[in-house]
């Protein structure tokens, strides 16, 4: 994979991570209340790369959410890491700073 579709990759798979939460009510009311984010306001949100983040970062911290939609999606867990990293930038512990 080229680096120019990391970004398109990346997109492809934050609109999934919301797909999926949209059809896990429970999951997605967590994870608004815990964002500060009205159901009201998801549209304009989705245009928000930290607003991104944050969803791929709430998925990622509880792990089996993270094996559940990657189970049902056929995305793998590597991808949605390499999708936070790039809304969320190098952390120091990857290396890449």
């Amino acid at each position: 994979m080229n680096k120019n579709s990391i970004p398109a990759e990346a997109e492809e798979t934050a609109v999934a991570v919301l797909g999926w939460l949209a059809n896990e009510p429970d999951m997605l009311g967590r994870f608004l209340a815990l964002s500060g984010t009205r159901p009201d306001q998801l549209r304009q949100a989705v245009g928000d790369p930290s607003f991104l983040a944050g969803m791929l970062d709430f998925l990622m911290a509880h792990e089996p959410s993270l094996m559940a939609f990657c189970e049902s999606t056929g995305i793998k867990p590597e991808t949605v890491v390499s999708a936070s990293h790039h809304y969320t930038g190098p952390s120091l512990g990857s290396g890449e700073y």
